[in-house]
C-alpha cells in the first residue's frame, strides 16, 4: 500500500439536475422505464474517507435525519465494494451534508458513488468505472451517472447512459421546506407513465417536460409556489421527483440577482424556501480530484 493511499481523502459528491424526465412505462418488478437528461453541478455534499486496517466500516455525519448508519447508502456502498473485492481493509467515512434529502438532487446516490470511487482508490482494488457503476445500480438507479462522472442522456431505469456535452450555465436552485417521498410519487395512481420516447433533438427543440411535476405540484403546495415564483425569472422546472426546482440563468450575476430577490421576497408561500447558485458541469469534480 502506498503512502498516498493511507492519507484521508476528501472528495466532493456533486448534485445533479434532471433537465427533463419522461416516464415511458412500468416494468413487472415495479421499476419505471424512463428517459432523462442528467446535468451535473459544481455543488454538493463532501466526504472524507480514511482507511481502517481492521476491516471495520464506520460512519459519521452531523445530519441526524439520515437515520441508522446501516441503512445509509454510504455504508451500504462501502460494504458492497468490500464484499465484492474481498479486501481485508475497512474505512472511516465522514459525510458533510449540504444537499437536502428528498430534493431530487441525487444527494444520497452521489454520496454512494463518491464512496465507491474513493474506496476503490484508497483500497487499490482497481475496478473500472464501468464495474463500479454496475455495483452501484443495485444501490440506486442514479448511482451510475455519478460514478461515470459525465452529464448524460439516460434510459432504462436511469442506468443506460450516453455521455453528452451540454452547455454549462449557472442555475438558480430553490429547495422548498418539504420532503418529497420518491416512492409515493412513483406509486401514485395519477402519475403519467405512458410518455412516448423522444430523441435528444426533440429535447433541444423544447419538446420535453417532467412527468412528475404536475403531481408533485398538486401534492406539495410549497413546490408549486416555488415554481411559480422562479418562473418570473426563467423557465423553471422540477428536478427528479422534487422537491427542488431550478431555472438556468444568462449569467452568474443574473443568478445572484434572483437570489437577492428571493431573500427580500415577502411572499409567505416561500417561507422556509432556500436558494443557491450552481454551475452546470459536464465532467464530475470527483474525477478531477483523482
Amino acid at each position: 500500500m502506498s503512502e498516498n493511499s493511507t492519507r484521508p481523502l476528501r472528495l466532493p459528491a456533486p448534485a445533479k439536475l434532471n433537465l427533463f424526465l419522461h416516464i415511458t412505462g412500468r416494468r413487472p418488478d415495479g421499476y419505471h422505464e424512463l428517459q432523462t437528461l442528467f446535468q451535473l453541478l459544481d455543488h454538493g455534499d463532501e466526504l472524507e474517507i480514511s482507511i481502517q486496517p481492521d476491516g471495520q466500516i464506520t460512519f459519521e455525519c452531523q445530519d441526524q435525519t439520515l437515520g441508522a448508519p446501516d441503512n445509509n447508502l454510504v455504508v451500504r456502498a462501502a460494504r458492497q465494494l468490500q464484499q465484492h473485492t474481498r479486501t481485508g481493509l475497512g474505512a472511516h467515512i465522514t459525510l458533510y451534508k449540504h444537499l437536502p434529502a428528498g430534493a431530487g438532487l441525487g444527494g444520497g446516490s452521489s454520496d454512494a458513488a463518491t464512496t465507491l470511487i474513493g474506496l476503490n482508490h484508497l483500497w487499490q482494488t482497481n475496478l473500472t468505472l464501468e464495474a463500479l457503476a454496475e455495483l452501484g445500480v443495485s444501490l440506486g438507479a442514479d448511482v451510475p451517472v455519478f460514478v461515470m462522472g459525465h452529464s448524460a442522456w439516460a434510459e432504462g431505469i436511469g442506468e443506460k447512459l450516453t455521455p453528452v456535452t451540454l452547455p454549462e450555465p449557472y442555475f438558480v436552485v430553490l429547495s422548498p421546506a418539504c420532503h418529497v417521498n420518491t416512492g409515493e410519487i412513483f406509486s401514485h395512481q395519477q402519475l403519467t407513465r405512458d410518455s412516448s420516447p423522444i430523441k435528444i433533438a426533440a429535447f433541444l427543440a423544447g419538446q420535453s417536460r417532467n412527468d412528475c411535476e404536475p403531481l408533485v405540484r398538486r401534492l406539495y403546495p410549497e413546490v408549486d409556489s416555488a415554481i411559480q415564483w422562479l418562473s418570473k425569472f426563467g423557465p423553471a422546472r422540477l428536478t427528479g421527483t422534487g422537491s427542488s426546482v431550478f431555472a438556468p440563468m444568462a449569467s452568474e450575476q443574473a443568478a445572484r440577482n434572483v437570489l437577492q430577490a428571493l431573500n427580500t421576497a415577502e411572499d409567505p408561500a416561500l417561507s422556509g424556501t432556500k436558494g443557491w447558485i450552481a454551475k452546470g458541469v459536464n465532467r464530475s469534480p470527483v474525477l478531477k480530484c483523482l
